[in-house]
């Protein structure tokens, strides 16, 4: 009896552990996933009564082409600015803009939002678009491309390619991102929520490295598909997405003479043999000097021989006739008498060809004088 009470005793301390590992995992995969139309609470004046301590700045140049649309826009900008209770100045002669805190502001991150707005700003993208980055669910990236590749002309070509035909390529990115997408000189600026900007920097970094556009895009539109089946979104989409090889269709040009490395060592190469090792090993040395010039000629004489043989059969190789192909013998059907007989006589012998020939004569003569 006492067995059967602790064994019911571990089986229900068994029970219990289960029970609590199971609900541990649902808290933490419930902590992982976000809900849907679940929003982060805004940043209000309560959370941080006081205020800031220190004053920060930031400033950014801007190029010459941007002054007049600046100079025209700058009062939206402090305007947009103010409302977070940020100074913002524009210096026409040194060409740049300036953001700083003042007494009044509460939000601390509201001066990095306001450095990114002058960057973009400076980046040729315009006021209603750069002023959503004072929104929280909003961020921006500019991504330098200019040096990532060498070739000037390959360069333009694969910006271009990244803007598509009359910025269609463009437009399906932005469509599939959410962001907004600015390609400018050697930067590409993106204003948009995190995870398309995640997307749309891999699909830029993939063009500059000479992977077309259209295969991320057509990725992206997949992966848009497959997030709306709520049965799907904790699988692997691997199986469903497109794998495509890189085809390099144009051959490396490979060099005549290859050369194969050798293996290393540490020890030098074997000293070569000298002339005088080459006769001792021969017995060619213990000769005298008259049996070696003599042996010598001998070989000269050989050589020339064999060399003479060779020009005489290049200079015969111009008189040997070339194959002449066998000529074909056309058959004719003719309607004159004469063809007939001709046809008729391949198979006559000589002597009654002679005759044939005799009466065509006689005839054709005969025929003259009576037309006479």
């Amino acid at each position: 009896m006492a067995s059967s009470a602790t064994g019911d005793g571990m089986s229900e301390a068994q029970t219990s552990e289960k029970s609590k590992k199971t609900k541990n995992q649902v808290d933490e995969s419930e902590l992982l996933t976000v809900p849907d139309g679940w929003k982060e609470p805004q940043f209000t004046k309560d959370d941080n009564p006081r205020g800031l301590l220190e004053e920060s700045s930031f400033a950014t140049l801007f190029p010459k082409y941007r002054e007049a649309y600046l100079k025209e826009c700058w009062p939206l900008v402090e305007k947009a600015l103010g409302e977070a209770h940020i100074k913002a100045s524009l210096d026409l002669i040194e060409g740049s803009m300036s953001v700083c805190t003042t007494k009044k502001t509460f939000d601390p991150y509201a001066i990095v939002r306001a450095r990114d707005l002058i960057k973009l700003l400076a980046r040729s993208v315009p006021f209603e678009q750069a002023v959503r980055i004072l929104q929280d669910d909003v961020a921006c990236d500019i991504i330098k491309i200019g040096t990532l590749v060498r070739n000037r002309e390959r360069f333009v070509k694969r910006r271009q390619r990244l803007i598509g035909p009359k910025g269609s390529t463009l437009k399906a990115l932005e469509l599939l991102t959410s962001c907004y997408v600015m390609v400018q000189g050697n930067t590409v600026s993106a204003l948009g929520p995190f995870n398309g900007l995640k997307e749309v920097r891999k699909v830029v970094m993939d063009t500059m490295k000479n992977i077309h556009p259209i295969y991320n895009i057509k990725t992206l539109m997949i992966k848009r598909e497959l997030s709306k089946d709520p049965d799907l979104r904790a699988q692997s989409w691997e199986r469903f997405l497109p794998k495509f090889r890189h085809k390099n269709l144009a051959k490396r040009k490979e060099p005549k003479k290859k050369s194969v490395k050798k293996e290393y060592t540490p020890f030098p190469p074997p000293q070569p043999e000298s002339k005088v090792d080459k006769e001792l090993a021969t017995g060619e040395f213990f000769l005298r000097e008259s049996v070696k010039k003599r042996k010598k000629m001998e070989e000269i004489k050989v050589k020339q021989a064999e060399a003479l043989t060779k020009k005489q059969e290049e200079r015969n190789k111009a008189f040997i006739p070339p194959k002449e192909k066998p000529l074909m013998k056309k058959t004719t059907k003719g309607r004159n008498k004469g063809t007939s007989i001709y046809l008729r006589t391949k198979h006559m012998s000589e002597t009654a060809l002679e005759i044939c020939i005799y009466v065509i004569h006689f005839y054709s003569s005969h025929g003259r004088q009576a037309g006479h």
